[in-house]
This record gives C-alpha cells, structure tokens and sequence, in this order.
C-alpha cells in the first residue's frame, strides 16, 4: 500500500548533510518527495511511497547522519502526493 507522510526532525540537523543523506537514502529506498531547512532549525520532509520503503526512510531519519543528532521527530499521514522524484527544497 502507498502513503505519504510529513515528518519534522528537530535537533542539529541543519548543516550536518541531512537534507542530502535523506535525498541519498529516499533514491535508495525508492521514495518519492522533498526535504528542507525550516526558519527554526528544523528539517521538514514529505515522503511517498510503499509503506515499507517508507519505515525504511524513518527509520534513517530518526538517526540521519553521523554528525546529526536527532532529538525528536514528528510525523502524521497526509493525502496522497504525486512526485517524480526526491528534491532539495530551499
């Protein structure tokens, strides 16, 4: 079944590569979406795809990459988004 989901990270997560290490890690799980820095240091993203690959990506996000360190991340379902691919939003 696919879904989307929107999902915050908080924590240091702006300057750390997160936005590229989630695009990486979107095109290896095969998640359709877009990442970006909020104003308040957050990083928010829309992914869509198989459930799986999506636990997958949350999964990576929880953690990001090494120099990130997540404090807390939120997610809720939202409506179906159609994307061709994963993209850096700025």
């Amino acid at each position: 079944m696919k879904s989307c989901r929107r999902c915050v990270i908080s924590g240091r997560v702006q300057g750390v590569y997160f936005r590229q290490g989630t695009l990486e890690q979107a095109e290896k799980c095969g998640v359709k979406g877009w990442v970006r820095n909020l104003n308040n240091g957050d990083v928010e993203c829309v992914i869509c795809g198989d459930n799986e690959a999506l636990e997958q990506l949350m999964t990576w996000l929880h953690q990001g990459p090494p120099s990130a360190h997540v404090v807390k991340m939120e997610s809720s379902d939202i409506p179906w988004e159609e994307h061709t691919g994963f993209s850096i939003r700025r």
